[in-house]
Formats: structure tokens, sequence, C-alpha cells
């Protein structure tokens, strides 16, 4: 099957038959799309059972938790969870509604959602063996994580491989969920080095059993973003639509990561109009600059534009520094630094509490709308969405180097002040573009070295990416596979 096809059929009976004996052995019943977009439509007796297990267990009832609905305390809510930064916080009238990936459960990032729809969209579809192929997960930690926790799930054996200079935090869990210390493939480098992470996965693929789920192309990924964060943010949307009817939803902001997440900018253009942002650093301006180098934001992106980002349809491109996350992350998650926020600048304590649930993308991806906002001149009628990937609790020990090697050792009131004049409020237009279609086709052509050149994908596949028609077709991919999965549950009978 070629790159960018996605099965509407099952491909292969004798991987299919064994993943439905197999997940019947092991208790699994998967969750469908249409329900993880709205887990209203969960049955009543799955949501009692799920509601018996703890949301950090590699119980088979957390996969009704891989969504955004989850409460800080596991059970099921309306609305997402998201915190409002108003004009006191930002210095910009339009409000900027962030939604909190760290309650999804077990790894506490979204990316659990991505890592879910790549492997049962080939359970499903008898593209993976689960009695004999192992599950690999490249990664810059947190597809990897969510991967290992799917896997586990679903009795997979999965290999993470992710670059040896991410947090302490991603190596500490994926200890504690993998059995084998082989299955953890460190490689050169960090959040920049996806290529060597290629480069690893390339090895491991010279074993047929290996079965490489690179979220850079797989369009699975794309897939329940586009569906299930698209409708997660639509709903955040008409909750503060209810209180103040005038307000429009005109931006969505997310980092380029491996491009799924942006997905759900198609998703909110389709229903809304809104503009979608594409997040990038400055530190390696790739679509702003044609540019190279290294950087930290952990979660961001790489040097190299992903197969599944919808480039034609994206609007800007806006970029975040290394030492504008580095040193908020301090302020946000340090006494000095929250104290500083409520006692000197009057911002309401509850707000500063939820900053705990921005981690270092998702604080660019604040940066970023603060810009985008600025740029386009957005009034307090104009909402603009983005999303916090994963929490704070991941960069502890990143915070810890920033204040040693920035702050010598001391972050105090005077730094905290500093701090948030030039990184916060200071933030200004510098490192912008909007995007015509001069420029889109600029950044899109820049995939063709990764893509084409490096990984072997067709030129006529790489090419129809371009039309906004092909994102169509594959969108009316997933009420298909929804229904396949009926069919699998039925099977299993579990």
């Amino acid at each position: 099957m070629r790159m960018g096809e996605l099965p509407r059929e099952v491909v292969n009976e004798k991987n299919f038959n064994g993943a439905v004996r197999h997940l019947r052995a092991a208790g699994v019943r998967l969750p469908t799309f249409r329900e993880l977009a709205d887990p209203s439509l969960i049955p009543a007796e799955v949501v009692a059972e799920v509601a018996r297990h703890d949301s950090t267990d590699p119980s088979t009832a957390n996969l009704f938790r891989v969504h955004w609905f989850n409460g800080e305390d596991g059970s099921m809510v309306a609305t997402p969870g998201f915190v409002v930064l108003g004009r006191e916080f930002t210095g910009v009238a339009a409000p900027i509604a962030v939604v909190l990936g760290d309650r999804f459960p077990m790894i506490g990032s979204h990316k659990v959602l991505a890592a879910y729809a790549c492997l049962v969209s080939r359970l499903i579809t008898g593209r993976f063996d689960p009695e004999r192929d192992r599950a690999i997960w490249p990664s810059t930690g947190n597809y990897c994580r969510g991967g290992v926790a799917i896997g586990r799930i679903l009795g997979c054996r999965s290999v993470a491989v992710l670059p040896e200079g991410m947090s302490v935090e991603r190596f500490e869990w994926l200890r504690r969920w993998i059995n084998r210390p082989e299955d953890i493939v460190r490689t050169p480098g960090s959040e920049s080095n996806v290529k060597e992470i290629y480069d690893a996965c390339d090895e491991l693929a010279t074993d047929s059993s290996n079965v490489i789920l690179n979220q850079f192309s797989e369009f699975a990924n794309y897939l329940a973003h586009f569906r299930c964060t698209g409708a997660a943010l639509e709903k955040v949307f008409q909750r503060l639509q209810d209180d103040e009817p005038e307000l429009t939803l005109a931006a969505f902001v997310a980092g380029t990561g491996s491009g799924g997440t942006l997905a759900a900018g198609d998703y909110l253009k389709d229903a809304h109009d809104s503009r979608t942002i594409a997040v990038e650093p400055i530190n390696c301006p790739t679509m702003l600059y044609n540019g190279y180098g290294s950087h930290n934001i952990q979660g961001i992106g790489d040097k190299h534009i992903p197969l599944i980002q919808n480039v034609m349809n994206t609007d800007a491109v806006a970029g975040v520094a290394d030492d504008s996350c580095d040193h908020l992350n301090v302020m946000f998650n340090t006494d000095v630094g929250r104290t500083h926020l409520v006692d000197r600048r009057g911002i309401d304590p509850a707000i500063v509490e939820e900053l705990r649930h921005l981690g270092l993308s998702g604080i660019a991806n604040v940066l970023a709308a603060i810009k985008t906002a600025r740029y386009f001149d957005f009034t307090e009628k104009d909402l603009i969405v983005t999303v916090a990937t994963d929490g704070s609790n991941l960069y502890d020990s990143e915070r810890k180097k920033t204040i040693s090697n920035s702050f010598g050792g001391d972050f105090d009131a005077i730094a905290a002040a500093e701090t948030f004049a030039r990184h916060l409020i200071g933030v200004d237009g510098d490192h912008y573009l909007e995007t015509g279609y001069r420029e889109r086709r600029r950044i899109f052509n820049l995939g063709y070295f990764t893509w084409v050149e490096q990984r072997g994908i067709e030129l006529e596949m790489f090419d129809r990416r371009a039309d906004q028609q092909f994102w169509k077709e594959i969108q009316e991919v997933l009420p298909v596979w929804d229904e396949m999965i009926d069919d699998f549950n039925a099977k299993t009978g579990v």
C-alpha cells in the first residue's frame, strides 16, 4: 500500500482475525472516533466502568478517556478543560482560550489520541498483527509515550524511539511503562533531530515484524485531530459564545509538531471561517526563512515539513524563541514568579494557578497567539483558541537547567519582573508571516527534500496534498473506520 492511501476495508484477513482473537482475549472494546469526538455517545455502562479506574493506570477502560472531555479528577465533563487569558496577562484585547491537554489519561498529553488513531486504524484494517508485530513509535517524547500506553493496553509490544536530549521526565515515565530496556531507543540530539530518529527507524524496519508508526506521515494522526480536537475546540468556543453572543472564532494557533494538531484548524475553518496559524521556533526557522538550527521547545516541531501538514490551508506562521518559553516556564512554576503575577500585575490567582497546565509548547502557542492578535489587530470580540499539548510537570528538569544557566541559580523578584516585561508583555510582531499562495507553495515545496528525496515518497502522491480536495477525501474515511470499529467490536464480543 502506497504512502497516503487509507484503506476502507480489511487488507489482510489473517492479521485481522489475529487482532480480533488477541483483543477478545485481552477484553478490549475499542472506542470509535465519533465517541472520542463526542463522549456523550459512550454507553452509560462503559462510562460507569471507566469511573472505577484511575486515569493514570494501564487499564482497558482508559481507552474511553482518550479524548479532551476529562475533568482533573478523571470524570467526563461537558466542556474540555480550558483557561482564558485576558488583556491584563497578554497585553492584547483578543481573549486567548488555551485548551488543556494534560487531562488526557496515562501520559498527560493529547498525543495519546494520535497514537490510538495510528495503531487502531491499522488493527481494524489488518495492517498490524498484535501476536507478531512490534509497534515502533518515532517521537520527540509524547507520541512515543502515547504509543507505549496504547500498546500496553492492547497487549502489543512497543518500542519508543526518541532523542537522548529530551526531558528527564519522559524517560522516567518510559522506564515505568516498558519492561524491556532495549525497547527504549535513544537517538542523538534533542527536539531538532528528527532525521536521526528516522535513521534509527530505517534500521529497525529491516526486521519485517517491526511496524513503523511515523506520526509525521500517518494520516490517522491528522484525522483524529481533525475530528476529535476540532470538535473539542469548537465546544470551548460555543461555551464562551454562550456568555458573549457577539464573540467570533478568529484563529486557531498550534505548533507544527507532527502536523496532526493543525488539522483541527481545517475543521474550524470549515465551520467558522477562522484562520489557522502554524508555530515554529525562530532558533530553527524552516517555514519562515528556509532556515535550520536547533531548539528546545519540546513538542513544537523540527526542521522539516510533516507530510500530514496541510500547508496550503495555513494562513500565517509565527516564530517563537527558546529563551522566552524557558524563562516563562520558570516564571509560571515558581513561587517568586506566581507572586509577581498576582501581587505586581494584578492577575487573578485562579488564572495563575492554571498556568501549571502549560508545557513548553503550550507556552509557545500562547506567545504565538499574542503575536497573531497584534498582527491582525483583533478586538475583544475575536477569540483565539490554542492548545497546551502537555503540562509543566514534564519539564521540572528543564526548569532547573534554566534557573542555573540563565539566572545564575536564583530566580528572584527582579528576574520575575524582567521576564514578564521582556517575554510576555514585550512580545512583538517580529518573525511573523502572513501566507499568500506563493508563500504557502514555498513552504509546501520544502517538504520535497524530506519526503521525496530522503524518504522515497512518490512525487505524484506528494503533490496531490497541495489540492484541498485531497484532504476532503481523506476526511471521508473516518465514518468508514467507525463502522469497521463497530464491526471489530462485534466480532470480539467484548
